[in-house]
């Protein structure tokens, strides 16, 4: 039997699948790295605005950690610069730092990682139990109005690091607040990889998600808010502790039910690096903390590979809310993924309810997609 992959050469080898999207100690691009640490967006000698702090992990900056310049920067409208490094460590952002921009100083997000390892069933340092799927987030972020570029968030625990357990959801990142937007992030992990969520059942919350990469295998992408993946690739993992699909799910909505709005996918693509038709697009998930959700999926003008079960896209994650019944639809979806071989199980949208599954509609007065290109 093989030795298992350590973590970082298990996420590196899902990476260099997706065109060579690394996760590593130096820059991806080390050659053509700034000549200043922080690029074009200034220094602590020389800072972009009063507000602005910097992040260096040898010290050129204010800071050698993002969360202790988090906790620093206290306020509404501060702005992190990152240099380039990985950043081996656990992040949360408190509501009441509104505004707050994060920046990967080199414009690569593969040179700035966020990451660490904890999974819903590790032990707390404590001993007071253990993390739970929302306590595994590497970086956790809920305040309105966050916006973040050029940042690789992840979450490198590996199955094999508590075999047998049954706690294997590991957050790369929990993104909670309203009017948040990401542009050019990546985000890398296994199961439960990207929670985009609320605050709570009864708030809602928009996020933006715009040529952004997000890799998995068991419901990657996540939770109630609602949330616009615009020009995004996604990317399903191979299983070696399994031996027969399904594999995993993409997407795992769990919209609340008077919601109108809930996950939409647009001009964007599904890859896979496992067998083809070993993934599920999606399963609806009605947690028990909201038996009266109604997750909602829009998938539309996006390219599904083969790896995407074309016969039956989609699954119940428990028999009482059967898939059939919650809110999933597509609209022109091309590629080997998106024939339709049994209509029923692919609900289509026509071109007049296709107009009401738009960015602008789910996304309504904040327009972040005329400045996040």
């Amino acid at each position: 039997m093989p030795s298992p992959l350590s973590r970082r050469t298990f996420l590196l080898a899902g990476a260099t699948a997706s065109a060579a999207l690394t996760l590593s100690a130096a820059p991806a691009h080390a050659g053509h790295r700034p000549r200043r640490p922080f690029g074009r967006y200034g220094s602590p000698s020389a800072r972009l605005t009063p507000g602005t702090l910097y992040v260096h992990p040898r010290g050129a900056g204010d800071f050698t950690s993002v969360q202790a310049a988090v906790t620093a920067a206290t306020g509404t409208g501060r702005t992190l610069v990152i240099a380039p490094g990985t950043y081996r460590e656990t992040v949360s952002v408190d509501a009441d730092r509104t505004g707050m921009t994060w920046l990967g100083a080199s414009e690569d997000p593969r040179d700035v990682v966020i990451v660490h390892d904890n999974a819903a069933g590790t032990p707390k340092p404590d001993g007071s139990g253990t993390h739970g799927t929302s306590g595994s987030a590497t970086t956790t972020v809920r305040p309105d109005g966050f916006t973040a570029r050029w940042i690789t968030f992840a979450n490198d625990w590996l199955r094999t690091d508590l075999p047998g357990t049954s706690g294997t959801q590991a957050v790369a990142l929990k993104v909670q607040g309203d009017r948040s937007a990401f542009t050019h992030c990546r985000f890398l992990g296994h199961q439960d990889t990207l929670y985009a969520d609320t605050l709570s059942l009864d708030t809602f919350a928009r996020q933006y998600f715009a040529h952004c990469y997000a890799e998995g295998d068991v419901d990657f992408v996540f939770g109630r808010a609602t949330a616009v993946f615009d020009h995004c690739h996604f990317r399903t993992l191979v299983r070696p502790d399994l031996t027969a699909p399904p594999y995993g799910f993409v997407f795992a909505p769990s919209t609340a039910g008077a919601n109108p709005r809930g996950y939409l996918v647009t001009r964007s693509r599904i890859s896979s690096e496992a067998p083809d038709g070993s993934y599920k697009l999606a399963r609806p998930w009605v947690p028990s903390s909201d038996p009266t959700a109604r997750p909602m999926l829009t998938v539309r003008e996006t390219h599904l590979g083969a790896g995407i079960d074309a016969v039956e896209p989609y699954a119940d994650m428990r028999d009482a809310y059967p898939w059939q019944d919650q809110r999933f639809a597509e609209y022109r979806n091309t590629g080997p993924g998106a024939v339709v071989t049994v209509p029923e199980n692919r609900p289509r949208l026509t071109r007049a309810e296709a107009a009401s599954h738009t960015r602008e509609a789910y996304l309504g007065d904040w327009r972040p997609y005329d400045r996040h290109r």
